[in-house]
């Protein structure tokens, strides 16, 4: 691949429309409102046809004028189908692009003689036409569009910076917002102002496939990543940035592992976002299904081990601390739910940390891991008490409980339920209740 200036442009216009269209896409993801991208996309088709009936010519401010109006008017319809018509966001949403989108078919048909519409523009834009298309700028000549999508992403950078503190409020609690003075819907129809701005700035670069996936995806893929906004902001432009450098790059590339010339940029650049979605979907620290499931592993591993200290503990309390206990994984199983290999896992990771050692074909108990186990029993007794003393759970039936809880209870709260009872000497069975 030979990197000219051509591409360079191509990439600069890329970027910017991601970082402007990632920016505002933040807070409609927040907002649970990713769709509006693409409702606004869809509804600016009758103010295109409007403007372009009215003035005959499709010079570039007559239409970005038709087309920003009707973007606005489909936030504000929007959200007066759903306040009035008492409907779901989505459902307003669906209801307003598509009558608006009609109205444009039927209006574009009546000037269908007079002017030419290119579908695959409008889906993908010409965003490799861009460095063609020059205007002067302090002597020196810019690409347009690179012009226009720089504008764009410094007032919504300036309108994230400005009004920080109100967005953050009014799209995590409105409710809040307007209780300590903050105009909630003010700020919704500024935010969908400018994402109507940014939609149909980049609208005629870039089309509207990379438009709706620089507004959703790179908000989506940060959210996976951070719980804090300011935070996701910045990654959001990153993703978006890297989303444009490595699309263009493999539109130029990949094609030709497959035989091919090339393929559409823009469109490449909105999979990339797909991909490092799906990347951080999977890998993500807290959020990702690979940390989720080890998570989830590492916590049923953790309820295992701690199963087998209270059934060897509660062995050592019928035969002594001298007597050797065995381990029936079959009723281990029945008695806890917890399966024969996750048992043996459990117990090889009990002998690894110190709490169980192996001795004439069974197992014992630890100094270490007796003191853990006490603990864990003290917990299961203390909950059996306190379900059936205090809610008046059935003798028979508080075992079960007691033993999904006995997991998850803190020192803290243990001595709550202690004071709670009178310190308690023996659960609602006879059994002893060990002390700390």
């Amino acid at each position: 691949m030979t990197w000219t200036m051509l591409d360079t442009w191509i990439v600069v216009a890329g970027v910017l429309c991601a970082m402007s269209c990632a920016l505002l896409g933040n807070f409609l993801v927040l907002r649970k409102m990713s769709l509006m991208g693409d409702a606004i996309s869809h509804a600016v088709l009758p103010g295109l046809a409007v403007a372009f009936l009215l003035t005959g010519s499709r010079s570039s401010i007559p239409m970005f004028v038709g087309a920003a109006v009707v973007g606005v008017l489909t936030a504000v319809f929007t959200e007066w189908v759903r306040g009035f018509g008492k409907v779901e966001e989505g459902a307003s949403m669906g209801v307003v692009f598509t009558a608006l989108f009609a109205i444009g078919l039927i209006l574009i048909v009546q000037a269908a003689d007079r002017v030419d519409l290119d579908p695959g523009c409008v889906l993908y834009g010409a965003i490799e036409m861009t460095p063609i298309d020059l205007v002067g700028v302090m002597g020196r000549f810019v690409p347009r569009a690179v012009v226009v999508l720089s504008i764009v992403f410094a007032i919504n950078a300036l309108f994230v910076l400005v009004f920080y503190k109100e967005l953050k409020i009014s799209s995590f609690d409105p409710g809040l917002a307007t209780t300590v003075g903050i105009n909630a819907k003010l700020m919704h129809y500024l935010l969908m102002t400018l994402v109507a701005i940014t939609t149909v700035a980049s609208f005629e670069a870039v089309g509207s496939i990379l438009v709706v996936a620089m507004l959703v995806v790179p908000g989506a893929t940060a959210y996976l990543l951070t719980d804090r906004l300011g935070t996701m902001l910045v990654l959001s432009l990153v993703i978006g940035a890297v989303s444009a450098v490595i699309g263009h790059v493999a539109a130029v590339i990949v094609p030709g592992w497959f035989g091919f010339s090339d393929t559409s940029t823009a469109g490449m650049m909105a999979a990339t976002a797909g991909l490092l979605f799906a990347l951080v979907m999977l890998v993500a620290p807290r959020h990702g299904i690979v940390s989720r499931l080890a998570h989830q592993a590492a916590l049923r591993l953790r309820i295992a081990r701690e199963d087998i200290l209270g059934l060897l503990y509660r062995q050592e309390e019928v035969g002594g601390r001298s007597a050797t206990a065995t381990i029936d994984f079959h009723r281990l199983g029945i008695v806890t739910g917890t399966g024969p290999i996750m048992g043996r896992l459990a117990l090889l990771d009990l002998r690894r940390r110190g709490d169980v050692v192996a001795r004439d074909s069974g197992y014992h108990v630890t100094d270490k891991g007796r003191s853990h186990a006490r603990d864990l029993v003290r917990s299961h007794r203390l909950w059996e008490c306190y379900l059936h003393e205090s809610l008046g759970v059935g003798v028979d039936h508080v075992h079960a409980s007691a033993d999904r809880v006995e997991h998850f209870t803190a020192p803290a709260m243990r001595e709550e339920i202690v004071s709670s009872l009178n310190e308690p000497g023996r659960d609602p069975h006879g059994e002893e209740i060990p002390r700390e």
